[in-house]
């Protein structure tokens, strides 16, 4: 039953299943995550995703065992509690459109693996699995946040 309740965490209830772009589905699950987080003060929001990294990386780790070791596609735990560090105090990815480019961006780079990302998966087990995620998203954040500096300096020009 507890590995029942694993596989069902890990596959972001079963989003991860789907036969097309798992780790999309699956990272849907951290845009209300990401949203609510975002209405908390920013000690709140790192606490938060601080401990959900750390929940998932043994959540992770468990169901690639499952899947003979391997970071297996239908495993997207890791993509919907990296999302929201993508957009962490970014008060203005609240914004439907700023939250849906993070959320784009964000899956550009999880899903190509560019260089540093691609180092990560080196790394073995649910720490790995993770980890490629979190650079991920604090790539998107670098992104997001200088894009929103560039509209904001652009703005107050206008």
């Amino acid at each position: 039953m507890l590995e029942t309740f694993n596989l069902w965490l890990a596959t972001g209830f079963g989003l991860g299943l789907a036969p097309i772009a798992p780790g999309t589905f699956g990272s849907l699950l951290g845009v209300p995550l990401a949203w609510w987080l975002l209405g908390r003060p920013m000690s709140q929001q790192a606490a938060i995703i601080v401990v959900l990294i750390a929940i998932a990386i043994p959540v992770c780790h468990v169901a690639s065992l499952h899947f003979a070791g391997l970071d297996h596609g239908s495993i997207v735990a890791d993509e919907y509690v990296a999302f929201p560090l993508a957009v962490i105090g970014l008060r203005a990815a609240r914004h439907p459109l700023i939250m849906a480019l993070a959320f784009g961006v964000y899956r550009f780079f999880d899903a190509l693996k560019p260089p540093p990302i691609h180092l990560a998966e080196a790394v073995p087990g649910g720490f790995g699995i993770v980890l490629d995620d979190v650079i991920a998203a604090l790539i998107t954040w670098l992104i997001v946040a200088a894009a929103l500096r560039l509209w904001q300096r652009r703005a107050s020009t206008i």
